[in-house]
């Protein structure tokens, strides 16, 4: 028999226990040989302050018991079996005070779960599956279903998962560390799906710091903060057409029209605080509205987990988690997937730049500057008050690859657009003299970003064929979506902030005073195939002061409508992808607000809804004329037809597709004076069917227009072997597409050309209008029903077409003359009365 006097360990060991200070906590708890002489005994260990008492019950054929010594009151207990030289499973049965007699499995029984290959790959920042191993996962060890929990701190002392399962006791469920790589972890058996935890991380200083888990998939809703545990391997799906078809399909060749939405902010249950629709109510919505209006994607803003409502999302406390606000990561597999089945992509904002100083999240994860740098100069971030990820070290990399690679692969998205890349870029960005450090060369460059954004182009592109990587970036940097082994950083968009602030800066100017600014309309074309650019009108530009597109227009109510249709005509016209963010297509006056639904009751005012309309039928436009998408990133696909009549404020040009004679022409007029038998240069000889017009009545317009379309006269302008006299309508952009003398038959062409106005996608829309009295939840919410538009209804009718109107009266000056706008009164029976702001 072997004589083993208890403690079988050492008094400072036992104290350390007690007082949560130990760094391996496994050496002491458990089980454990002892010797004596010349045989060994095992001794189970165990830490069980809420215990009465305490046996170790063997589980295997021996089947014994033996109770557990007290050594300690605050509740170390020992046992020791003299007679048993080799390991067994065993269990703990523990009595607390008031009787209840509870058998558990010992977490300090259980070896280590993460391999030497695991820890390898993350050390050297290329485990991409990294969350699969790090974080909080249901596993069954050795028949015995548990929690396993794992987290990189390696400057910590000691780490502890505490929940309602031990009473937030950080001298419970000590971890075990690898030492050199610095991660910690345990299994807790019994633990299940749904319990809450975090990790208290006693720091070098002897500080406790109490950290939600960084590779958490779910947390709570705030302002609570904690982690719950959570699996994925059984998200239902249903997308696998729409995956094959992804990985095949040509980006660049194809139209994408995207919806950018803040999903606390489309539509509400109601504007009281919190009343969201969540993920699954969402869904079916969205998705249909989407697919009415011609989008082709939405792109959200982050629905990573957040803790501040006004940060909109880009201050991230969860990686890997879908916010709570909204349901369960489940509810949000489902969004994504019925978006899918209904034609629909979906892209997430994705903030790898910083993240926030909130104490519970990665800022000074173990005690020290674990994600960030400890220098302020590289650290923080001095707009946003936030901190720099150190993207220098493996781990951090691997933290935010594996994340991008995290929803590609378990939430099915098909793009990423990166935020706040410029940012990432340059060490100086933002900062004065003296507040920033070179680089290793003495540059400005960001190296070890630069790296980390090659790398994660490299593999997102290698692992998902067809998915979309997209970067806000703001600077002239070239090559941002070229790709790496050309020398760039590997991007497939780049969004193309240049443009946007030129053409909202022209469109801001009255007018009259346009001519002085027209560069501001044709400079863009100088770079606009230097890069694969996506032209935005985001979320950015309708908030701090900066005004709802609307109202950012010049003149009164109805010229800002005409002033806002030609905007968005000529951004369609203009090479490059499209996206639009929620509310300017409605036409929203005020600023948009993440606490309040866009203002969907402006839909009650005729000039509101005809704005819809028209956006509607604008990227049905889009979506079905190749000419508009396929050549975007090329001269093949765009030609100046007269760019130079600055006086006038007119520019035109030309879109083609792959097939030469797939040609739309667009004839843009930025002021309000009618330009009446205007010639231009055209490409083919043909019809030249009016296909669009913003100026229609059918869109709130003047109604100003060419009879349908014009015939190209074998007559060279612009150096264009062809022309013909157009109309330029006020405020409008109007769209010819050519259609060769062959195919026009022999009916009557201005009849054919006003029958096929209408894309047929519109034949019969369903538009979002606010309720009826039937129809109304209650709330004050808009919601989808169906409507048809007259049969007689037509985009274009001239004046020599209404000559009992009185707007085509006053439209028919002398000569042909161009008619001023102080011949336009906006508030007269020539025009639609407009909805005015309440």
């Amino acid at each position: 028999m072997v004589s083993a006097k208890l403690p079988t360990v050492s008094a400072a060991e036992i104290s350390k226990i007690l007082q949560g200070d130990h760094s391996d906590p496994f050496a002491v708890l458990g089980m454990h040989v002892v010797h004596g002489g010349e045989k060994t005994a095992m001794v189970v260990r165990a830490f069980l302050p809420e215990a009465q008492s305490a046996r170790v019950v063997a589980m295997d054929a021996a089947a014994s018991a033996l109770s557990m010594t007290r050594i300690d009151d605050s509740g170390f207990f020992e046992a020791v079996f003299s007679e048993r030289p080799e390991r067994f499973r065993y269990q703990l049965e523990i009595t607390a005070p008031d009787g209840e007699v509870l058998r558990r499995d010992d977490p300090y029984s259980f070896p280590p779960v993460l391999s030497d290959f695991d820890l390898h790959l993350f050390g050297e920042g290329n485990h991409h599956e990294i969350y699969e191993k790090l974080g909080s996962h249901v596993l069954t060890i050795d028949g015995v279903t548990g929690v396993h929990f794992a987290v990189w701190a390696p400057n910590a002392r000691r780490v502890s998962v505490i929940g309602n399962f031990n009473r937030w006791d950080g001298r419970r469920y000590p971890m075990r560390i690898h030492p050199g790589l610095g991660v910690w972890e345990i299994f807790i058996p019994g633990l299940q799906e749904g319990d809450i935890y975090k990790y208290e991380i006693k720091t070098r200083q002897g500080l406790l710091r109490t950290k939600t888990d960084p590779y958490a998939f779910r947390m709570e809703r705030r302002p609570n903060n904690a982690a719950i545990v959570q699996r994925l391997d059984h998200l239902e799906w249903h997308d696998e057409a729409w995956l094959v078809q992804r990985r095949v399909t040509t980006r660049f060749e194809k139209p994408m029209a995207i919806y950018e939405v803040h999903l606390g902010a489309w539509r509400r249950k109601s504007n009281e605080k919190d009343d969201w629709l969540n993920y699954r109510e969402m869904a079916p919505l969205l998705a249909e509205y989407v697919k009415e209006m011609g989008f082709t994607h939405v792109e959200l803003m982050p629905v990573m987990e957040y803790p501040y409502d006004p940060s909109w999302g880009y201050q991230v406390t969860g990686y890997y988690a879908p916010t709570s606000r909204y349901g369960t990561p489940e509810d949000f597999a489902y969004f994504v997937d019925h978006l899918h089945q209904h034609g629909i992509g979906v892209i997430l904002d994705w903030v790898p730049a910083h993240f926030p100083r909130d104490d519970y999240a990665l800022r000074r994860f173990d005690g020290t500057a674990l994600y960030e740098h400890d220098d302020p100069r590289l650290g923080e971030h001095p707009d946003w008050g936030t901190l720099v990820f150190n993207f220098g070290r493996h781990e951090v990399r691997n933290f935010l690859i594996a994340n991008a690679v995290y929803w590609f692969e378990k939430f099915h998205v098909d793009g990423l657009r990166v935020d706040a890349v410029a940012s990432m870029l340059y060490l100086d960005y933002s900062r004065q003299e003296g507040q920033w450090i070179p680089n290793k060369y003495g540059g400005r460059e960001n190296l070890d970003a630069i790296d980390f954004l090659r790398r994660l182009n490299e593999i997102v592109h290698e692992r998902f064929p067809g998915v979309l990587m997209i970067a806000e970036e703001s600077t002239a940097w070239p090559m941002v979506s070229r790709p790496t082994h050309l020398g760039g950083l590997g991007f497939t968009f780049k969004w193309n902030m240049g443009w946007m602030n030129d053409f909202l800066k022209y469109m801001k100017e009255d007018p009259i005073h346009r001519k002085y600014h027209q560069h501001l309309v044709t400079f863009s074309m100088i770079y606009a195939f230097s890069e694969n650019f996506i032209l935005v009108l985001s979320h950015d530009e309708v908030v701090h002061g900066k005004r709802a597109l609307l109202d950012k227009m010049p003149g009164d109510v109805w010229k800002k409508f005409a002033n806002l249709r030609a905007a968005f005509a000529f951004m369609y016209g203009h090479p490059g992808k499209k996206l639009l963010f929620m509310g300017g297509e409605i036409g929203q006056w005020w600023e948009w607000n993440h606490a309040e639904s866009i203002h969907w009751h402006l839909l009650e005012h005729e000039s509101h809804r005809k704005l819809q309309q028209f956006v509607k039928d604008l990227n049905h436009l889009y979506l079905r004329e190749p000419a508009l998408y396929e050549v975007d990133y090329s001269w093949e696909g765009f030609q100046w037809i007269d760019f130079q009549d600055a006086d006038a404020s007119l520019v035109s040009f030309f879109r083609r597709g792959k097939n030469p004679e797939e040609v739309l022409v667009f004839a843009c007029n930025f002021t309000p004076i009618i330009r009446k038998n205007y010639r231009i240069g055209l490409p083919l000889p043909g019809f030249y069917r009016e296909v669009l017009n913003s100026d229609s009545e059918y869109y709130w317009g003047g109604n100003v227009g060419n009879a349908g379309g014009v015939m190209a006269e074998e007559r060279p302008s612009h150096n264009l072997p062809y022309s013909a006299e157009i109309t330029f309508p006020p405020l409008a952009v109007v769209i010819f597409k050519c259609e060769k003398p062959a195919k026009l038959g022999a009916e009557n062409d201005e009849q054919r050309a006003m029958d096929n106005l209408l894309p047929a996608a519109s034949a019969a829309v369903a538009t979002l209008s606010p309720p009826s009295a039937s129809q109304s939840s209650g709330n004050g919410q808009a919601v989808i029903k169906p409507s048809t538009r007259p049969k007689s209804s037509r985009r274009t009718v001239t004046p020599s077409k209404v000559k009992n109107s009185g707007a085509a009266k006053k439209r028919q000056p002398g000569n042909h003359q161009a008619v001023t706008s102080s011949q336009q009164p906006a508030t007269s029976n020539e025009r639609p009365t407009a909805g005015t702001r309440a």
